[in-house]
């Protein structure tokens, strides 16, 4: 696809998902009850914990998998897994941040043109 105007995109990446590993079992329970900023949902095995700057909500598991969103760059991203990773250190867990991987990056723009999804996809059939 070719442009004839050089009119400039407006990309604004609205989520970056990361993941990270602590390398240790970690207790749920004490989490939700000793952490600040914290959901406990037993029903799910999981626990919630949100992080006002930078502005993530972490998942974490019992198994040391945490689930890092609403970062609106790779390195607030990172940022906000290490601080969270300090804030489980604080709390008595022998956290080693490891493993730590961008999984998702979103991003919203509006096109100078009409995009018509039942044409674009019979067109581009093995790609979309």
């Amino acid at each position: 696809m070719e442009s004839n105007n050089d009119e400039a995109l407006d990309i604004i990446v609205t989520n970056v998902v990361a993941t990270f590993r602590t390398r240790c079992h970690l207790n749920l329970r004490k989490i939700a009850l000793e952490g600040i900023n914290v959901i406990y949902k037993p029903e799910v095995g999981k626990v919630l914990m949100k992080l006002r700057k930078p502005t993530i909500t972490a998942s974490i598991w019992s198994s040391g998998k945490i689930i890092c969103t609403g970062a609106t760059s790779e390195e607030e991203a990172k940022l906000g897994a290490r601080r969270l990773a300090r804030c489980l250190q604080k709390l008595g867990f022998k956290v080693r941040f490891s493993a730590f991987r961008v999984v998702n990056v979103l991003a919203v723009c509006s096109m100078p043109f009409a995009v018509h999804l039942i044409e674009f996809t019979k067109n581009n059939r093995p790609i979309a």
